[in-house]
């Protein structure tokens, strides 16, 4: 496969909106899995290699030697917990900055596989943390949109 360009802010693609997938994705989402693991990323949305479909790849455990890898197409929130916890994320389309976002600490979503497969699960922890960010992407949000103008301004400066 192969390992994709990933875009960097303020890439005008970063901030649209994605369509629904209707097609095979197949080669896509592998080469996505190889851009994720070569960048080293635990998560990458097609968004940020230029695509503007509705599609994510995650693996929250690779770093600790467990590979888990997921393919979501077209996926949605179909919960989210009122309890919101705050930590330090990080991007691949934003390199060199960490910033402090509040997530929901669990989340349920519906999603289809690559042979249109339809899942459901409900995530904790980092993998719901993961999943959060990257659908993000999907709505053309990025973590800087949930910072403060001042903290944004900051992150901003330092990405330039």
């Amino acid at each position: 496969m192969a390992v994709l360009p990933i875009l960097r802010w303020p890439d005008a693609r970063l901030t649209t909106p994605c369509a629904p997938v209707t097609g095979d994705v197949r080669k896509l989402a592998a080469d996505m899995l190889d851009t994720m693991y070569a960048a080293p990323g635990r998560g990458l949305a097609a968004p940020q290699v230029g695509v503007l479909l509705r599609l994510f790849v995650m693996d929250c455990t690779w770093k600790e030697g467990r590979f888990a890898p997921q393919v979501l197409v077209n996926p949605e929130v179909l919960w989210q917990s009122p309890d919101r916890a705050t930590g330090p994320e990080g991007c691949l389309s934003l390199p060199g900055i960490t910033t402090q976002i509040e997530r929901a600490t669990e989340l349920r979503l519906r999603w289809h596989d690559l042979d249109g497969g339809l899942h459901d699960a409900t995530l904790t922890g980092f993998a719901a943390i993961c999943a959060q960010h990257e659908y993000d992407h999907l709505d053309g949000i990025l973590t800087l949109d949930h910072l403060d103008p001042a903290t944004r301004a900051d992150a901003e400066r330092a990405l330039l």
